[in-house]
């Protein structure tokens, strides 16, 4: 069986580089511009002497002219120019960093990201909705990213920073640190259509949010999970964690993870299914379920079926129209069939996600 050909993208952008040591510690790249493989990623290859594999390039104003020499089109040549006129912007504060206009080509979205470029690359594909979660390669990521001081003046590098707030301080700009993350916010990066997010602190770059869907205040969503149409996301979504279309997650309910113990298994909660408040689960969901407000289910979580016999939670993974609910009596975690009813919790309400 021959192995699948190389999925390759391309993006270009600005990247933000620490001043400190030597210069190359990569804090952001931020691409406007990106895409999968397409006839504008050969006009820029040929025009900065690429010719394979996963590299980053920066840019100056003859590469330019190299580009309309090249033929490249008119979406080439904006994004390219309008990330070396934004690299050329003197910055706010002195914060230690510098910009620089980049293009960054990845020969192979199946190989896990070989630097900080590639990764943000990466994450924004996801964010920009490119690409689903999960379908391309995140492996390692967090070990070619750097911790990061993330600040209403920009990205710092944590090495020295309490100096350099001093310093800040005396030239008269009082610096507000949100974070101290190697992920920043996805909307300092990625404002995608057709969403609501009502505290942009809780959603990372990587996010996938798909149009239609809403994210209330207590509502959190990682990088490569989200949300594949509509939904309402009052709760939190982990790392690895999908949510299918007319689903909604209830206030403070929780969503297992790839990340932090979660393991490797991607859960899935499919569409128009409930996650009631404060519940949580371990296992996937298919389509029309419901978890009672207040029940975790864990993977090894004993439930009760109809007939009476005992099976873990993960015997259930993935199937359609079940409601979970504990019972008041016995305290037993019980299984229903929903038989695919949405009658029970009426589904979402059309106006609160038409997010126009």
């Amino acid at each position: 069986m021959s192995a699948s050909p190389p999925r390759p993208a391309h993006g270009v952008g600005v990247a933000t580089r620490s001043t400190r040591g030597d210069g190359t510690k990569v804090l952001d790249t931020w691409y406007p511009h990106v895409r999968l493989d397409a006839p504008g990623a050969r006009a820029i290859a040929d025009a900065l002497g690429h010719v394979e594999g996963t590299e980053t390039h920066e840019l100056t104003a003859a590469h330019v002219t190299a580009l309309e020499q090249a033929g490249a089109d008119g979406e080439v040549l904006v994004a390219v120019r309008g990330a070396i006129a934004a690299a050329a912007q003197p910055p706010s504060a002195p914060t230690g960093t510098e910009r620089v206009a980049v293009v960054t080509f990845v020969e192979d979205l199946d190989a896990p990201p070989v630097d900080a470029h590639d990764a943000y690359l990466r994450l924004h594909l996801l964010s920009h909705r490119v690409v689903a979660p999960h379908a391309i390669s995140l492996e390692g990521a967090f070990g070619v990213l750097h911790n990061v001081v993330w600040t209403d003046l920009g990205p710092c590098d944590p090495d020295g920073f309490e100096q350099l707030r001093l310093d800040l301080h005396a030239a008269g700009h009082r610096v507000r640190v949100t974070s101290v993350d190697k992920f920043p916010r996805m909307t300092d990066y990625v404002v995608p259509s057709g969403v609501r997010i009502a505290d942009a602190d809780r959603v990372r770059l990587g996010a996938h949010l798909a149009s239609g869907t809403t994210v209330m205040h207590e509502g959190f969503v990682n990088f490569n999970a989200g949300t594949l149409g509509s939904s309402m996301v009052e709760g939190r979504i982990s790392a690895g964690v999908v949510v299918g279309d007319g689903s909604d997650l209830g206030g403070s309910a929780s969503v297992m993870g790839t990340l932090s113990g979660g393991g490797k298994e991607v859960i899935r909660i499919g569409e128009r299914t409930l996650l009631g408040a404060n519940a949580g689960i371990g296992i996937s969901l298919g389509d029309d379920c419901i978890v009672e407000a207040g029940l975790y289910v864990t993977g090894g979580t004993k439930v009760t079926l109809p007939d009476g016999s005992i099976v873990k939670a993960r015997d259930l993974s993935g199937r359609d129209g079940l409601l979970l609910r504990r019972d008041s009596v016995s305290g037993a975690v019980t299984v229903a069939d929903r038989e695919g009813s949405t009658t029970d919790w009426g589904g979402l309400n059309a106006a609160l996600h038409a997010n126009d």
